[in-house]
């Protein structure tokens, strides 16, 4: 049975797994290359929203690209365990391709005057890892 204190301390932290994208990207593969070779793996997505943002491209891409991005992710997040809540630390490799696509998606949308979105993608990614928000938002 579970005392009182562990109800309080909420869901426990999700960690996705090994993202087999990054070792292609680490490996000299493109983005673009990552995606067709991995379409539904987080890391390959942030990875070519990253590229589009760091080239200054139209932000609709980014916003587009970090959207799918994020959508992967929360498919991987609940087959992983996660109910819709809860710490997905980026101090957990695994999880930064979510955590960069959400940070992504909430400057993408603030650009493009989305501003719920932004709001609730910043709020969502300071309350999944305060770590990220302060890596990724400042």
């Amino acid at each position: 049975m579970s005392s009182f204190g562990d109800l309080m301390a909420g869901p426990p932290p999700t960690h996705l797994p090994h993202d087999p994208a990054s070792d292609a990207l680490s490996s000299g593969t493109s983005p673009v290359d990552a995606v067709r070779e991995f379409p539904a793996s987080p890391i390959a997505w942030a990875a070519l929203a990253s590229e589009a943002a760091a080239a200054q491209s139209d932000p609709v891409i980014v916003y587009a690209y970090s959207r799918v991005g994020y959508h992967r992710s929360l498919d991987m997040l609940r087959r992983n365990g996660w109910k819709g809540h809860g710490p997905v630390p980026w101090e957990h490799e695994g999880n930064r391709g979510f955590l960069v696509c959400l940070s992504l998606l909430a400057k993408a949308a603030r650009s493009i005057g989305e501003d719920d979105e932004w709001e609730r993608c910043s709020e969502f990614l300071r309350d999944s890892s305060p770590t990220a928000y302060d890596q990724l938002m400042g």
